[in-house]
C-alpha cells in the first residue's frame, strides 16, 4: 500500500474538513507531478470502505482515467474489485461498481444510467467552464436529480481559466480552494524537479498578433513562428542546449510548424525525432509515446496534445516554440518536466515564445484579469549574458553573476518601485490578509518522533501566500517565541504540540489577522513576516464546557478530527 506524502495527507484531511463544515464544493491545488491521483484514490477508499458511499471520478482524457485506476490499485488494493471504468476510448462501460472512473465525453448524458453517487471527483478541474451548459454541468445537473445531496471535489494544478480567472467562485461548480501547495515548496522539499529556464537569443515580438477568445489567433501565431530563420535558429539552440539531455519535448504552434521543426531537427542531429498531433492515429501515438518514455526517441515534437495526462518523468528539457496568453497552458507545458527521475538533476526549459516574460516564473504565475489587461512591471526578465529567465526582483543573475543596471526612470514614476535596486537592499510591504490556514508541518526525512511545527499560511492575493512556522514542540528560544506568538493571539493556554495548536486555531481560538508586514532582502530566497495587525483575542472556554466544542484530545495531527466510521454524523458527505 502506498503511503501518502505529508502534503497529500494534508490535502485529504482538508477535503474531509471542508465537506463536514460547509455545504459547498472544495478544490485541491497540487502542482503537476506532485501527485493528485493518490489523493483521489484515498478519498475513494475512505468513501467506499469507511462510509459505504459511492464515488465517480471524471476526467477528460483516457490517460488520466488509466492513472486513476492504477493508483487505486496501489493505494487501496482492496478497492480494485470494486472499481469499474466507463469510457468509449478504453472500450469499457461499467455501471454497477461502487467506484466508477469515467470519461466526461462518454457519460455526460448518462447520469441516470450510472445511478446515484455520493461524491464526484473531477481531475483537471480547471476544464470545468464557469458558466454555460458544458458537459460537466450537464452531467452534474442530472446527477443531482438522482441524488440531491451530491458533493463535488475538484483537483487541479492550475485553479484558473484563460478567459474568466479563478475557477472557484460562489456560483461555480467548485467554490473554495480547501488546500493548496506550491511548486517552489515541493521543489525545496525534494518532491519536484528543479527547473533551469533559458530564453531565446532574440526575444519574440508578438505585437502583430491579434487575440480571439483570450488567446492569440492560432493561424497568426503559426505564421509568426514558422519562418525559416526562426525555426533554424530555435532548432540550433535546442540541439546545442540539449546535448547532455535525454528526452526533449517540443511544443509548436501548428502542424505545419511542427513538421518543419521536426525536419530541421532531424537534419541537425543524428538523434531520433518524432511527432505527435491530435490527428495521429491512437495506435501510432501510443507507440511513439512508449518509445519516448523508454528513451528510444530523444526529440518529440507535438502540437498541444501532451499538456495534460502525459506522464513521462524522463523529460529533462521542454522547448516552447509557441506563444500563449493562457497561464494555464504555459504552466501545463512547463509542468511536463516537473517529475523526478533517476539521474535527472533538473529540467531545462527553453522559451522561444516569450511566455516566461509574459506570465512570470512558473512557481509565481501572475494571472491576469479577464481580457488580459495587465499593467505594472513584467513578472520576469532575461539575463542578457546567459539568457536565464528570472524574477524581476533580482539585481544579480543567480546563474552567471551579471549585475543588472538600475532601471531607467522617467522624471517621476507613477508609483515607487516595489523591488530593491541593490543586492542586499531591504524592503518592507504591508499586505491585507484574506484568509489564514493552519497545518502541522513535518520536515522531510525526519524521524517520526522529531518535533513538528505549526505552519501558518497567510493568503494575501490570488496564488500569493506568505508562511511562517511556529515551533511549539521545540525547546529554548524557539518555544519561548512560540509562546509569545500564541499569547498575543489567544486567551487559550499555550498548546504543547503543533497538532493541538492547529486544532485550536481551526476552532477559532485565535484572533483575526488584518494585515501582515513582510520584510524582503534582495538576493535572499524567502521573505520574513515581521509585523501584524491583530484583532481582539476571542473569549476562551475550556473544551468540554460546551456541547458544540470537542476536547483537544479528539483531534489528530493536522488539526482534523478523528473519524469514527460507524458514526453517521462523521460522514464527510
Amino acid at each position: 500500500m502506498l503511503e501518502l506524502r505529508p502534503y497529500q495527507q494534508e490535502a485529504v484531511d482538508a477535503i474531509y474538513q471542508h465537506l463536514r463544515d460547509r455545504e459547498d464544493n472544495p478544490c485541491v491545488v497540487i502542482p503537476t507531478g506532485g501527485g493528485k491521483t493518490p489523493v483521489m484514490a484515498t478519498v475513494c477508499r475512505d468513501a467506499v470502505g469507511r462510509w459505504n458511499g459511492r464515488v465517480l471520478i471524471l476526467a477528460h482524457v483516457k490517460e488520466l482515467l488509466e492513472q486513476a485506476l492504477e493508483k487505486i490499485q496501489v493505494v487501496a488494493p482492496e478497492m480494485w474489485m470494486k472499481t469499474g471504468i466507463y469510457s468509449a476510448g478504453l472500450k469499457s462501460r461499467d455501471t454497477e461498481h461502487p467506484i466508477i472512473i469515467a470519461g466526461i465525453q462518454s457519460v455526460y448524458k448518462r447520469a441516470c444510467e450510472l445511478d446515484a453517487f455520493d461524491l464526484v471527483i473531477i481531475d483537471e478541474a480547471h476544464m470545468i467552464p464557469p458558466d454555460g451548459d458544458g458537459m460537466y454541468r450537464t452531467f452534474l445537473d442530472d446527477a443531482r436529480k438522482v441524488n440531491p445531496h451530491l458533493r463535488v471535489i475538484g483537483l487541479t494544478a492550475t485553479p484558473f481559466r484563460m478567459k474568466s480567472g479563478m475557477i472557484c467562485e460562489p456560483g461555480n461548480v467548485l467554490n473554495e480552494v480547501c488546500y493548496e501547495i506550491g511548486v517552489k515548496e515541493l521543489i525545496v522539499q525534494g518532491y519536484l524537479c528543479p527547473l533551469v529556464t533559458k530564453g531565446a537569443a532574440q526575444p519574440l515580438d508578438t505585437s502583430s498578433l491579434h487575440v480571439r477568445a483570450g488567446e492569440f489567433i492560432a493561424s497568426e501565431a503559426e505564421d509568426l513562428m514558422d519562418t525559416d530563420e526562426l525555426v533554424e535558429s530555435a532548432c540550433r539552440e535546442i540541439v546545442e542546449q540539449a546535448q547532455v539531455r535525454r528526452s526533449v519535448l517540443v511544443f509548436t504552434s501548428g502542424i505545419r510548424h511542427a513538421e518543419h521543426v521536426a525536419a530541421v531537427l532531424g537534419r541537425m542531429t543524428s538523434e531520433p525525432v518524432a511527432t505527435v498531433f491530435g490527428e495521429t492515429a491512437s495506435e501510432e501515438r501510443d507507440r511513439v509515446l512508449a518509445q519516448f518514455k523508454e528513451g528510444r526517441i530523444k526529440y518529440l515534437v507535438n502540437v498541444n496534445v501532451l499538456t495534460t495526462g502525459f506522464d513521462a518523468p524522463n523529460i529533462d528539457c521542454v522547448a516552447m516554440m509557441r506563444p500563449t496568453l493562457s497561464p494555464g497552458l504555459y504552466y501545463q507545458m512547463v509542468g511536463r518536466g516537473f517529475r523526478l527521475c533517476e539521474g535527472k538533476e533538473n529540467c531545462l526549459v527553453l522559451d522561444f515564445g516569450g511566455n516566461v516574460l509574459r506570465h512570470g516564473p512558473v512557481d509565481a504565475i501572475r494571472v491576469r484579469e479577464v481580457h488580459h489587461r495587465m499593467g505594472g512591471e513584467a513578472p520576469a526578465k532575461q539575463c542578457p549574458v546567459c539568457r536565464s529567465l528570472i524574477a524581476t526582483g533580482y539585481t544579480v543573475c543567480p546563474d552567471c553573476g551579471y549585475e543588472f543596471p538600475p532601471p531607467e526612470r522617467q522624471q517621476h514614476d507613477a508609483t515607487a518601485s516595489t523591488e530593491g535596486i541593490l543586492s542586499g537592499e531591504v524592503t518592507t510591504s504591508v499586505h491585507e490578509v484574506r484568509e489564514v490556514f493552519f497545518s502541522v508541518h513535518t520536515k522531510k526525512g525526519a524521524p517520526e518522533d522529531a518535533p513538528k511545527t505549526l505552519r501558518v499560511e497567510y493568503e494575501v492575493g490570488f496564488h500569493q501566500y506568505y508562511s511562517e512556522w511556529i515551533c511549539f514542540e521545540h525547546g529554548g528560544w524557539a518555544r519561548h517565541k512560540a509562546e509569545s506568538w500564541w499569547r498575543k493571539r489567544s486567551n487559550a493556554p499555550v498548546p504543547p504540540t503543533a497538532a493541538e495548536a492547529a486544532a485550536l486555531a481551526q476552532d477559532g481560538a485565535l484572533c483575526e489577522t488584518g494585515t501582515i508586514t513582510v520584510r524582503t532582502v534582495v538576493g535572499e530566497q524567502f521573505p520574513q513576516i515581521v509585523g501584524y495587525e491583530l484583532g481582539d483575542r476571542p473569549p476562551w472556554r475550556e473544551p468540554g464546557m460546551d456541547d458544540d466544542l470537542e476536547p483537544v484530545g479528539a483531534m489528530i495531527e493536522g488539526g482534523v478530527r478523528a473519524y469514527n466510521p460507524h458514526d453517521d454524523d462523521d460522514l464527510p458527505f
